[in-house]
């Protein structure tokens, strides 16, 4: 058998694969250019060889990394108007379009993407608000979008939008709670693997807590296409989170949207050093009793809120407790000052 052959992630981890991805500006991530021939063209030996550095920080602020941050902290309320009847109209552009995504210094991902992104927009109202989303298809092959949520059967993105087609969802924002949106066109493995997803957060009513918020999509990226993920990501970028590590304040509360979307893995998730949590599950009742507990799990599709107070100053890992997800990617700090 060629010395040249597919490598896997299992491979990956028997190598020591903590840093292969993460060693920003190594000479062996520049030749991923993109993602069908960069497992195929390796040389096994200088993999290995750049693998035992592990992870190395740096300040460069590349694409991929800045669609993390951008991942991170925006949401997307839409443009907003009132209807003759006093509820709020919000409306939202989303484009599906073939982009290539940067998941790694020099790893290239070919992409279907909403809004030229991965995870796509973080769309968010509050409930009883009218939702519009203007969807457009510019890519070759049919999508839609389905939202999670209560609404009519036929705003549920199951009839494909053809290539070049366009699409108006429209409904009422119900339940409050954490959800997100995806492509329900099949292959659904494919589409979602793809990169067409992204969080659908619907306030309450009555706000939540005042808190610092951020948004987190769980995500893998099978290089090789070979149904076996080789990178996995929050924000579509690996290590994005220790190479500038997310600050919070000391004694103030940090409310976190998660979801898990996936593919080839049943489960993701999320484990917290030297901290606990709060965890509502849905998020759909902001009074319900929490989890109390530092790490959580979820299906793809499950999603969550999390709520955090970080008691002292210092650097609080968080990552994935599949330790083979934390390895190749999935993997950051908190700096509570």
């Amino acid at each position: 058998m060629s010395q040249e052959k597919n490598i896997s992630r299992r491979s990956f981890l028997k190598a020591g694969a903590a840093g292969a991805f993460a060693i920003f500006g190594g000479s062996w991530l520049s030749s991923f250019t993109s993602a069908q021939k960069s497992l195929q063209t390796m040389d096994k030996h200088q993999l290995h060889e750049e693998m035992k550095h592990g992870f190395v920080p740096s300040s460069e602020k590349t694409k991929g990394y800045q669609m993390a941050w951008d991942a991170l902290t925006k949401f997307d309320y839409g443009k907003v108007s009132t209807l003759a009847d006093g509820r709020t109209l919000r409306e939202y552009e989303i484009t599906a379009a073939e982009t290539n995504i940067e998941i790694s210094k020099g790893i290239t991902f070919p992409g279907w993407t909403y809004n030229n992104t991965i995870p796509g927009p973080t769309v968010r109202c509050t409930e009883g608000d009218v939702i519009r989303v203007h969807f457009r298809n510019t890519t070759s092959h049919p999508h839609s979008i389905h939202f999670h949520g209560i609404h009519p059967t036929n705003m549920d993105g199951l009839e494909a939008i053809p290539p070049g087609g366009e699409f108006v969802y429209e409904f009422e924002a119900k339940p409050a709670g954490m959800h997100v949106y995806h492509c329900h066109v099949a292959p659904l493995a494919r589409h979602i693997h793809k990169g067409l997803y992204g969080n659908f957060i619907i306030d309450p009513i009555k706000p939540r807590a005042k808190a610092t918020e951020f948004n987190m999509v769980m995500n893998g990226f099978d290089l090789d296409l070979d149904g076996e993920n080789e990178v996995y990501t929050v924000n579509g970028y690996a290590f994005a989170y220790m190479q500038e590590p997310i600050k919070v304040k000391v004694g103030e509360l940090v409310r976190i949207y998660l979801s898990n979307m996936t593919e080839f893995d049943l489960i993701n998730s999320f484990h917290l050093h030297a901290n606990f949590f709060n965890y509502f599950a849905t998020g759909a009742d902001p009074e319900a009793r929490p989890n109390y507990t530092d790490t959580i799990m979820q299906c793809q599709g499950e999603r969550g809120i999390l709520e955090i107070v970080f008691p002292a100053p210092g650097k609080y890992m968080f990552h994935a407790h599949q330790s083979e997800f934390a390895e190749l990617g999935w993997m950051g700090f908190f700096a509570a000052e």
